[in-house]
């Protein structure tokens, strides 16, 4: 039995960031539909196409990479009394974010054109993309940053300014989309008007956050540690954080192979597949939330040497991951054509048809999903992000790509075997990702 304490915990943590993931999702998915019945599904697709690739980088190299090895640390720090090396890698960990940030944008913002282009973007589709891309890049910029402040923040067990973080930027995106887009009091700039809202509301979301962590942030950066980076630490950090980038890697780049191949099966399957994936993305917030608490309380838990805690907080963030996800199961299977209804217009019924098949099977990748990401998160506080690259470059590169590529590419099959296909990818993958934290947590204990 979980005891009352560290549901406590669990739940002071894992709601927070929960609530932060529920507002990123939603301004994605409100972004979405205003583009959908703006421009149809060619605007979908233009803007669809885009952001799975900016946000592929995004995750490999900073989300998933460089910030988790930044929680991972410092929560260990914190977890062993010693506030000094907390803000040490933290300081390291800001100047690698700001260096890697800006060489990974301005390397998109030069190859933008031929990324798309080998991705199948053509014509209208192409170009309007390769507008947006480049004026996306900027925004991207500082979202990265938002995630390395927003590690730190969390491997103290702060989620909650984060969330209020993604509140600001949300309203602003919000607000100046309609502004833009539709050209209400402002002009009418349509997808770009997406693109420069974007931008916007990144940049004052990083300059809230950057404000907090100088002058509020229990684990602050120090210029002294920016200045004369410790070796010792900067090569703990970034062995922690490549092979994490690696895993997702392993698991967006076989996501993007998957998307390129659907892209060449024209935009109507490609369409349905991205508002699926987008009203399916809504079932992630409580893993992403519950697998960034294991990360925190799990590192916290090692770093005071109490393994017997660390696994029991592993499985309570897993419990309330799996009923949170298996709720967004129920309602995916009883209503998906109500929910895939709200992102295209009436005369999009074939993308409506094909997507709510979709979002129907993906509700049956709901528990293993959950499982993953949170013992996924679990490993990576107690130190171990080679296991999850492991776990990530197996399911996704002998399960996901070939199978896509042969019922897809091969037989032309319909859209609906690639949600099958994932079905059974997370399953292995969830199972897996048990067996190593089981492994690793009887090893430390």
């Amino acid at each position: 039995m979980l005891s009352k304490n560290v549901v406590k915990e669990v739940l002071n943590i894992s709601i927070p960031a929960i609530a932060e993931a529920a507002v990123y999702t939603l301004m994605s998915m409100f972004d979405t539909m205003i583009i959908g019945n703006y421009g149809g599904n060619k605007a979908v697709s233009a803007v669809g196409i885009s952001n799975e690739i900016l946000n592929a980088c995004v995750v490999i190299f900073i989300t998933i990479g460089l910030s988790i090895g930044i929680t991972s640390f410092v929560s260990r720090s914190i977890g062993a009394r010693d506030k000094k090396e907390a803000e040490e890698y933290a300081s390291i960990g800001f100047v690698i974010g700001i260096f890697l940030s800006f060489i990974l944008c301005y390397g998109l913002f030069i190859f933008s054109r031929t990324i798309l282009q080998i991705a199948g973007a053509r014509g209208g589709v192409l170009d309007l993309s390769d507008t947006y891309t480049r004026i996306t890049i900027v925004s991207i910029f500082f979202n990265m940053l938002i995630n390395i402040i927003s590690s730190i923040l969390r491997g103290y067990g702060n989620t909650y300014t984060p969330f209020v973080a993604s509140l600001i930027v949300a309203a602003l995106k919000i607000v100046f989309d309609l502004a833009l887009i539709f050209g209400i009091t402002a002009p009418k700039m349509g997808v770009i008007g997406a693109a420069v809202a974007s931008v916007i509301s990144q940049f004052f979301g990083f300059i809230f956050l950057l404000l907090y962590l100088l002058i509020k942030s229990e684990v602050k950066i120090r210029l002294r540690y920016m200045i004369k980076l410790h070796t010792g630490k900067v090569k703990n950090l970034l062995f922690l954080a490549i092979p994490s980038s690696m895993e997702e890697a392993a698991f967006s780049t076989s996501r993007l192979l998957g998307t390129f191949i659907i892209m060449r099966a024209g935009t109507i399957p490609f369409a349905a597949n991205q508002i699926a994936n987008i009203v399916e993305s809504m079932s992630f917030m409580p893993g992403m939330g519950f697998g960034t608490a294991a990360t925190t309380l799990v590192g916290l838990k090692i770093g005071e040497r109490n393994y017997k805690k660390a696994k029991e907080y592993g499985y309570a963030c897993a419990l309330g991951a799996v009923i949170m996800m298996g709720v967004f199961g129920i309602v995916f299977l009883l209503m998906p054509g109500f929910l895939v209804d709200l992102f295209v217009n009436e005369d999009e019924r074939k993308v409506v048809y094909l997507a709510s098949l979709c979002l129907f099977i993906g509700a049956f990748e709901q528990p293993s999903i959950a499982l993953s990401l949170v013992f996924a998160g679990a490993l990576k506080g107690a130190g171990d992000a080679k296991s999850p690259f492991i776990v990530s470059l197996l399911t996704s590169w002998l399960i996901r790509v070939p199978l896509i590529f042969y019922f897809i590419r091969i037989l032309k099959l319909s859209i609906i075997y690639v949600w099958w296909i994932t079905v059974i990818q997370w399953t292995v993958d969830a199972i897996l990702m048990f067996i190593y934290f089981e492994k690793r947590l009887n090893k430390l204990g």
